[in-house]
């Protein structure tokens, strides 16, 4: 019987030494990768979630700093404040990702007046942080949330809410109670608000739903769009230099109408008494008694009074 003599087979050799092909390209692999990426910024990450509770505040209300992550605030029958608490770092290695998530913490001090909650977070031009923060609250409890980079949440509140962010949205929900709510470069969104509400931003859309009470909204460059359950005493104000303004009223309001457009048109389905149409794009009107002020203004867009 002739013997075929066969040239032995590498991967083979690999095999019968403890390891397969396979783990040994991708060891082959993971090890060129690992030491190319070693030292770049960023490279590696860690993560960690925890939770304690803090009691209620003497001064019924908490003020919120938090300067990287998300801030939810949830108003609920509750004695106590309830933190979840998600940080996550990147760094150049392994180790350093999990020092600077060690590094994250939340301060928390009580004066007189509130509660302070302030996330630290180390800065270095290699290595990020960021802090995702859930609070539950009593329902009465004043809330003030100042975010840098973050969106902001806040729902279920019955006191005075402030909410900040320099670069995040800011959701305001099933509030009731005095709102003042400002952001520099996204939008604003309020639903089931009830009180005297206050919205600025500076580059982004401001959109209400359903709120009842007063209403004073401005932003430089966007949208206004306002629908309104109730008019308050203190009327309705909206201005925007380069947008659209849209506002809906509720039926038998008594209110001293003024809107204006510098380059624009002007869109009314509202009977107003002694109506006054000027040719510089500006309406003027009583609806039902007059009395509180509601007053449109942009620079270039339209406005919709409905």
């Amino acid at each position: 019987m002739t013997q075929r003599s066969r040239k032995s087979d590498p991967r083979e050799s690999a095999t019968r030494n403890g390891a397969t092909s396979a783990e040994l390209e991708e060891s082959g692999l993971g090890g060129f990768l690992r030491s190319l990426l070693a030292g770049i910024p960023w490279s590696e990450s860690a993560s960690e979630e925890s939770l304690f509770s803090l009691p209620q505040p003497r001064g019924r209300a908490i003020a919120i700093h938090n300067p990287h992550g998300r801030t939810l605030v949830s108003g609920e029958e509750r004695d106590d404040i309830e933190v979840k608490l998600l940080k996550h770092a990147r760094a150049e290695s392994a180790g350093a990702a999990q020092a600077t998530l060690a590094a994250i913490r939340v301060n928390s001090s009580e004066n007189t007046s509130s509660l302070e909650l302030e996330v630290e977070i180390p800065s270095r031009w290699n290595r990020y942080g960021s802090a995702n923060l859930e609070l539950r609250v009593p329902r009465d409890l004043e809330v003030a949330v100042t975010a840098a980079n973050g969106k902001v949440s806040l729902k279920g509140l019955r006191c005075c809410v402030h909410a900040h962010s320099s670069n995040g949205s800011v959701k305001i929900s099933d509030v009731i109670g005095d709102l003042d709510i400002s952001t520099s470069n996204a939008k604003i969104s309020c639903v089931s608000t009830r009180g005297q509400l206050v919205a600025r931003s500076s580059n982004g859309k401001i959109e209400i739903g359903g709120h009842s009470g007063s209403l004073d909204a401005a932003t430089s460059n966007g949208l206004i769009r306002a629908k309104l359950d109730r008019v308050g005493d203190g009327g309705v104000v909206l201005t925007t230099s380069n947008g659209r303004i849209v506002l809906e009223l509720p039926e038998d309001v008594d209110a001293e109408v003024d809107v204006r457009v510098d380059n624009g048109v002007i869109h009314n389905s509202l009977a107003l008494n002694g109506q006054t149409r000027m040719t510089t794009g500006r309406v003027r009107g009583r609806l039902g008694r007059g009395g509180i002020p509601i007053k449109l203004r942009t620079s270039n867009g339209m406005i919709s009074l409905r």
